[in-house]
């Protein structure tokens, strides 16, 4: 054999290194711009860094969006095999950088404390009163400061804006591209901890109420490690059972020995509580209100939709790639987790007086009938859960915009409901907005949130739980009556004689009314999406 037949077999059995790099692109591209937004915070004058951030974030985003693009119909894996790039992922990652892109120009707003000084008045805010002239963001600017020190008012006057959001969300955005695409349980546990870390952080940096915020991180900190602790415990019994993390090498490893499983049972358990929890389902559902309600808004929203569609991606790769064979050992405890997540976020969003924790809540409950279809446990529920995150995730970020542009007469959010009566007299659009919303959680027709419902619904009924869906419609009915309670308050009530101030800054005002039309679009004509959706049900092993 001469040199040029070794160098031909050589090339047809060693991958070519730029496809891998090519498959892997996306996340590269993200962790690349975040590693450079932290160059950026070192050496570029701080006058210059929140333009050069925004950019950078909205310039790797967008390239990490037209590479999920390109890859269309790819099904391979990379990194040894650690990776998967298949229907699923491209889908996922593809809608989780749509909604980064909307937290990213979220948390760059500026403008919303300007504008409640000049409607307010003159002097009628100290806060603004100390940075006229200068638009300022919702984080505090310097987040070492203790809350209401010398340090922090002169970091105030100075103007300082905490730019170091940026690099970290996009930190936050890597592990979450990371996370459903992982093929082995130790990519997956490094993708949560790379994900979760950097919003540990900025769900601490609220300008307002400074003292909730941190604590709203500290709680979400301290749970989220016990949390991880349960998955590495959940990782260590899986590999006890297979001898190997890799996500098919487990499922082969259980179907040679089916009978004998215990393992392999007991670690499904355990790494459920640590996706269950980032997804907010009870029984580990008890930090959701308190951080989404003490975090920055721009961040609460970009993390009660993004990490929501990560984990549930990250679940839906286990149960379909690693534990086929355990469905009927599975599915009852999910369906049961289910129930009772539809049923508490229902209930107890009716006993809420913050829009914030009523939003929370309502996450809570659709977190449970996201699980409805992945306990139909065959591709049409894949398919429904794809749809409805993509719903939920677009009309999340946008409720949570809408709420950040009603605020009080000293500058902060107004989030209890009281404030928001009569919201439809003196601002009509933006009380309208918010009541297509919440028609959209409610899952009423012509919205996306029906389609969503429809969609776990149906795929459910097919697949032997039909109790599920009857459970399904009446704590959909349960939810209704809060989410039409407010529209009753914002309609039908008389403003309060200190009614807050609608504030209209560009990028939040565009977030709003960008996913308020994509909800009704989704609603009117859905099918391009869920065709695309059922394409996308493909698991490369």
């Amino acid at each position: 054999m001469t040199s040029h037949d070794y160098g031909t077999v050589l090339a047809a059995t060693v991958p070519a290194p730029s496809i891998e790099y090519s498959t892997l692109s996306p996340m590269l591209l993200v962790f690349g711009a975040a590693v450079i937004g932290v160059l950026v915070e070192a050496f570029v004058p701080r006058r210059y860094r929140y333009g050069t951030q925004v950019l950078l974030g909205l310039a790797g985003l967008a390239a990490a969006l037209m590479a999920v693009v390109m890859l269309a119909g790819t099904e391979a894996t990379a990194a040894v095999g650690a990776v998967a790039i298949d229907g699923v992922t491209l889908f996922l990652q593809g809608t989780i950088l749509v909604v980064a892109v909307l937290g990213v120009l979220f948390i760059a707003e500026r403008g919303a404390e300007r504008s409640v000084e000049a409607r307010s008045g003159p002097g009628t805010w100290s806060l603004a009163a100390a940075t006229v002239g200068r638009g300022v963001d919702a984080f505090t600017p310097q987040a070492a400061a203790v809350p209401g020190s010398a340090d922090e008012t002169a970091a105030v006057r100075a103007g300082i804006a905490t730019t170091e959001v940026f690099p970290l969300t996009m930190l936050a955005v890597g592990g979450l591209l990371l996370f459903p695409a992982s093929n082995d349980l130790l990519t997956m546990f490094v993708a949560l901890e790379v994900l979760s870390l950097p919003l540990y952080l900025l769900c601490g940096l609220a300008r307002r109420r400074r003292l909730l915020s941190q604590e709203s991180a500290l709680k979400y900190f301290l749970l989220g490690a016990f949390s991880s602790a349960f998955f590495l415990y959940g990782v260590a019994l899986l590999y006890g059972q297979a001898g190997t993390v890799k996500l098919a090498g487990i499922a082969d490893a259980i179907a040679e020995h089916p009978s004998n499983a215990m393992l392999a049972v007991l670690g499904i358990a355990m790494l459920a509580v640590g996706l269950l929890f980032k997804i907010g389902a009870v029984p580990f559902q008890s930090w959701v209100p308190d951080v989404y309600q003490g975090a920055p808004t721009p961040i609460t929203a970009f993390m009660a939709a993004a990490t929501k569609i990560a984990a549930v991606g990250a679940l839906l790769r286990i149960l379909h790639v690693a534990v086929p064979g355990l469905r009927d050992d599975w599915r009852p405890i999910f369906a049961a987790v289910a129930i009772a997540t539809m049923v508490v976020g229902a209930v107890m969003a009716i006993t809420q007086t913050d829009v914030k924790r009523m939003l929370a809540y309502s996450s809570v409950a659709h977190a449970g009938f996201i699980l409805i279809g992945l306990v139909a446990a065959e591709d049409a529920g894949v398919s429904a859960v794809q749809f409805y995150l993509v719903a939920y995730g677009l009309g999340t970020v946008g409720a949570f915009a809408a709420v950040s542009l009603v605020r009080g007469a000293d500058g902060d959010e107004a989030t209890t409901l009281p404030q928001w009566a009569g919201l439809g007299r003196t601002n009509p659009l933006l009380a309208s907005i918010f009541a297509l919303f919440l028609l959209s959680f409610a899952g009423l027709p012509l919205t996306s949130g029906f389609v969503s419902k429809f969609a776990v619904f149906e795929a459910a009924a097919s697949g032997d739980a039909t109790y599920l869906v009857i459970v399904g419609v009446i704590c959909s009915a349960i939810a209704a009556f809060f989410y039409i309670r407010v529209i009753v308050l914002m309609f039908f009530t008389d403003p309060p004689t200190d009614a807050p101030v609608v504030v209209t800054p560009v990028l939040t005002s565009t977030i709003v009314a960008s996913t308020a039309a994509a909800t009704l679009v989704l609603g009117i004509l859905p099918q391009p999406l869920l065709d695309l959706a059922d394409r996308a049900v493909t698991f490369a092993r």
